[in-house]
C-alpha cells in the first residue's frame, strides 16, 4: 500500500487507525516517522514519504514520533493473511528468530540462503532481516524500560542486543531519547504501582473487535491447570525458549491488556508474539467483514456483532495433540481428556495467584506414554500415539512459518486425520485465514438454518465466494447454535 501515494495522503489526512501498521508516514522536515493516525497536525503532502515497515523507515535515518508511538502500532495483516516466504519470515521474525538463531538460522528455517532472502524482505519491506529484528528489539527494550525496574544492562540482553553500547546506540537514534529519560518520562505518567516480576502492556489491534467468541472461545475448551478464565481474564502457561510464563489476557474497549510473569525477560518478544497470534490481533476486521457481508446470509451475523476473530493458539504442537483428543466427542470430555495428560505428564509450575499449575506436556514428553493408559478408543491411540511421534522426531512441524498446503498433505497422511482434524488444526494452529470446516457439525446445522446448502461439497462451492476469508466466516456460522464458545464467561 506504500506505494500508492494518494491513498496514503487520504488516510493520514483523516487520521485512519484502520492503516496503522500497514504503513508508515516519514516527514521529511522533522525527520520523524509517524502511524497514519498520529493525532498531531498532518504534515504537507509535499513533506511525506511512505515506507512499509518501521525497520525501513529507521534505515533511512528517521526517529519514532513521541506522540503516536508508531513502534507499538498493531503488525501488518497481510502477514497473517499469505504464506509466502516473506510474511513466514516475518511472522518468525515476530518471534525473534534472528536474535536466537541469526540470520543463517531464519533462512535454513525456510529453505533460502541468507543472501536470497535478504532481497526478498528488501524488495517489500525496504529492510533486510537484521535490520526488521533490530526494530523490534527497540520495542521490546521500550516495554522494558517503562514497565520494569530491571537494571539497563538486564533489559539490553533481555531484548536481544548483544551489548549495551549497542542498546544505548539503537534507544538513542530509534526514539531520539536516552534509555534513562524513557524511563524518567514513563515514570511520571500516573501509572499504579508495578508488580514486582509482572510486566504489563497493552495490545492494540484494529477495530473493531468483537471479544465474545475470542475469550468465549478459549475460556470455554481451557484445559484445568494449563488455562483458566478469572476475574475477567484469559489465563494461562506459557512454554518459551529460555522457561516458562503465565499471561493473563483481558479485553478492553481499546486495546488488550496483557500482564505477562516470565521466568526469564529474554522470553518477553516471543511471549508477545504469541499472546497477539492466540488473539488474532493483526487481522483486519473491516476487509474481512466487507467480503463477508456481501453474502446477503450472512450478512446479518456480522451485522450483528462485527469484529470477530479467529481464536487460535500459542503452540501448534499443543493444539494437534488436543484437536486428536477432541475428535467426536463432548467440548467438556476433550478437556476432562487433556487434563489427565497434563497431570501425569506436564511440567509443573508455581502460579502465584493459584489456579494454574502445569505446562501442557511437550510431544518429547507425550513421545514415550503407555496407549494402554489412555481413556480412549484404540484407533483414537494409534491416532495420538502416531502424531506425538512425528512431532517428537520433527518430521511434522506445527509453526507460525510452516507452509499450508504442504503440512495439510503431511496432516492427511497421518491414520485416523480426516479433513475436519486437518483444518481446524489449519485454522487455528497454522493461521490460515481460508482454512474452513463444511463437515463441522455446528456448521452444518448452521447452514440448515440459514437456508446455506447442507452438504460439504456444496457448502464448500457456496463458500467459494467468501475466499480468502473462509476461517472467519466459521467464527460467524457457530453464532447461528447456542454454545459456550459464543459468550464471554459471567
Amino acid at each position: 500500500m506504500y506505494t500508492d501515494t494518494e491513498r496514503c495522503v487520504r488516510a493520514v489526512q483523516s487520521k485512519d487507525a484502520r492503516f496503522d501498521g500497514w504503513f508508515f508516514t516519514a516527514v521529511l522536515t522533522t525527520r520523524i516517522y509517524c502511524r497514519p493516525s498520529c493525532p498531531v497536525v498532518p504534515p504537507k503532502v509535499e513533506n511525506m514519504t511512505f515506507y512499509p515497515s518501521a525497520a525501513a523507515c529507521q534505515q533511512a535515518g528517521f526517529r519514532a514520533c513521541k506522540r503516536c508511538r508508531p513502534d507499538t502500532s498493531p503488525g501488518s495483516p497481510e502477514w497473517n493473511a499469505r504464506a509466502d516466504s516473506v510474511a513466514r519470515a516475518m511472522r518468525l521474525i515476530g518471534d525473534g528468530v534472528v536474535d536466537r538463531e541469526g540470520v543463517p538460522g531464519l533462512a535454513a528455517r525456510l529453505g533460502y540462503s541468507a543472501r536470497q532472502l535478504e532481497r526478498q524482505l528488501l524488495a517489500e519491506l525496504g529492510a533486510g532481516p537484521l535490520a526488521l529484528a533490530r526494530a523490534q528489539r527497540a520495542q521490546t527494550a521500550r516495554l522494558l524500560i517503562e514497565t520494569t525496574e530491571l537494571p539497563m544492562a538486564d533489559v539490553a540482553f533481555a531484548a536481544g542486543f548483544s551489548s549495551i553500547r549497542t542498546f544505548n546506540d539503537t534507544v538513542r537514534e530509534v526514539f531520539a531519547l536516552a534509555p534513562s529519560e524513557l524511563r524518567t518520562r514513563a515514570a511520571r505518567s500516573a501509572k499504579p504501582p508495578a508488580t514486582p516480576g509482572v510486566i504489563t502492556l497493552r495490545l492494540p489491534y484494529r477495530a473493531p473487535l468483537n471479544p465474545s467468541n475470542l475469550f468465549g472461545h478459549l475460556a470455554a475448551t481451557a484445559v484445568p491447570g494449563v488455562e483458566e478464565w478469572r476475574d475477567g481474564a484469559y489465563r494461562r502457561t506459557l512454554t518459551l525458549p529460555y522457561g516458562h510464563g503465565i499471561v493473563a489476557l483481558t479485553p478492553r474497549p481499546d486495546h488488550i491488556a496483557c500482564r505477562l510473569s516470565l521466568t526469564d525477560p529474554r522470553d518477553l518478544t516471543l511471549a508477545i508474539s504469541r499472546c497477539r497470534w492466540l488473539l488474532d490481533l493483526d487481522a483486519d476486521p473491516v476487509a474481512v467483514d466487507d467480503q463477508l457481508r456481501a453474502d446477503p446470509l450472512l450478512a446479518p451475523l456480522v451485522d450483528k456483532a462485527p469484529g470477530r476473530r479467529v481464536p487460535r493458539t500459542v503452540d501448534g504442537a499443543e493444539f494437534a495433540v488436543r484437536a486428536v483428543l477432541g475428535q467426536q466427542v463432548s467440548t467438556a470430555a476433550a478437556r476432562t481428556h487433556a487434563a489427565r495428560l497434563v497431570t501425569a505428564h506436564g511440567v509443573p509450575v508455581d502460579d502465584p495467584e493459584g489456579g494454574l499449575t502445569h505446562l501442557f506436556p511437550a510431544p518429547e514428553a507425550l513421545a514415550g506414554l503407555d496407549p494402554e493408559q489412555l481413556a480412549l478408543p484404540r484407533s483414537r491411540r494409534t491416532t495420538l500415539t502416531t502424531l506425538v511421534g512425528a512431532l517428537a522426531d520433527g518430521s511434522l512441524q506445527l509453526g507460525t512459518d510452516t507452509d499450508w498446503e504442504r503440512t495439510r498433505a503431511e496432516l492427511i497422511t497421518l491414520p485416523g486425520f480426516g479433513p475436519w482434524t486437518v483444518e481446524v488444526i489449519a485454522m487455528r494452529a497454522l493461521g490460515d485465514p481460508d482454512a474452513f470446516l463444511p463437515t463441522d457439525l455446528g456448521i452444518r446445522r448452521a447452514a440448515e438454518e440459514l437456508g446455506l446448502p447442507s452438504t460439504p461439497a456444496a457448502l464448500t462451492a457456496r463458500a467459494a465466494a467468501w475466499r480468502p476469508w473462509r476461517a472467519y466466516a466459521v467464527q460467524y456460522l457457530w453464532t447461528v447454535d447456542d454454545h459456550p464458545i459464543n459468550h464471554l464467561p459471567v
